[in-house]
């Protein structure tokens, strides 16, 4: 958007244009109710922001009589240049969709970022798939298949710290699997095609199943306490609950060495899996360092 056309809005009519964009591009639909409850504002404020929004973006949104809400027009164009990391704090958080301005920072600070970020255009059409839940035919580049066309019903994003995935029924294979957003290429969502209950989340046995695991310092390490000090352990032991989709991200991420016997040396491994059972039949598991794979075909991310 030009510095012109804030001349005169001020920074609260700015937020809120900000988020009808991101509610109509990530979500596919916006209603006055969702200003009121987000800004507390009246609902005559409302229908003036969103009279304003399409007054400066022509062609982003129309309003929908029958559903009563303002939904996505097939011309749209961003008038925001939102960074991918606001986007997606907003969308995993909940937080940060103000307009996108230089913050202010008051310490000093470094963070190591990802590999690289998702293009918003192709997000846009994942999330508004996942919030209406309806289907999506995609072009994939598989490290195992290379570039195939693939269905599926996706119904998650995870972030396994590098890069994110999404969660879907991919109906080529018949199974949920991880998807890698940037290997995803031209996306269509396919709205009035039905989704069968068997292809939708609660059917996930991995997303479902929680999985209680007990990491204790590895016994290879001099200093066990000070591990105990760093990952904020009780009695030596920090006990976690994850899905079994996402286990094996976690442990990898956290260099968790779990093999039977501790048997994985280096210093990134600081911490023990103390009953490597605790994974059996966790698919995600083929990720985590040293586990033994007891079933060759398991397969996570394609």
């Amino acid at each position: 958007m030009s510095d012109g056309l804030f001349v005169e809005l001020t920074q609260p009519q700015r937020d809120r244009l900000a988020f009808i964009e991101l509610r109509v591009r990530f979500v596919g639909e916006i209603r006055r109710q969702d200003l009121v409850t987000r800004f507390g504002i009246q609902s005559a404020a409302a229908t003036r922001d969103l009279a304003l929004y399409r007054e400066l973006a022509p062609g982003n949104i129309r309003y929908d009589a029958q559903g009563k809400t303002y939904i996505l027009d097939q011309r749209f164009k961003s008038l925001f240049n939102f960074p991918p990391e606001r986007v997606l704090s907003w969308l995993t958080q909940g937080f940060g969709d103000g307009e996108p301005v230089p913050l202010k920072a008051w310490v000093t600070s470094e963070s190591l970022s990802r590999l690289t970020h998702p293009d918003l255009d192709v997000l846009a059409r994942i999330t508004r798939a996942i919030y209406q839940a309806c289907p999506l035919d995609i072009e994939y580049y598989s490290i195992s298949s290379g570039r195939t066309k693939r269905e599926i019903v996706p119904f998650a994003l995870i972030d396994n710290g590098l890069r994110w995935h999404v969660r879907a029924f991919d109906r080529k294979s018949q199974e949920f699997r991880d998807f890698v957003i940037t290997r995803i290429k031209d996306p269509v969502e396919l709205s009035g095609q039905p989704v069968s209950p068997h292809e939708r989340s609660d059917q996930d046995i991995q997303w479902t199943r929680i999985v209680e695991l007990e990491l204790v310092p590895h016994p290879d390490q001099t200093w066990p306490e000070i591990t105990e000090m760093d990952y904020g352990m009780r009695d030596g032991v920090l006990r976690m609950r994850l899905r079994a989709a996402t286990a094996g991200y976690t442990l990898r991420k956290w260099s968790v060495d779990c093999s039977p016997n501790h048997s994985l040396r280096g210093h990134e491994y600081r911490l023990w899996l103390k009953d490597h059972l605790a994974l059996y039949g966790v698919r995600s598991a083929i990720l985590a360092p040293g586990f033994a794979l007891l079933d060759a075909d398991m397969l996570i991310e394609d």
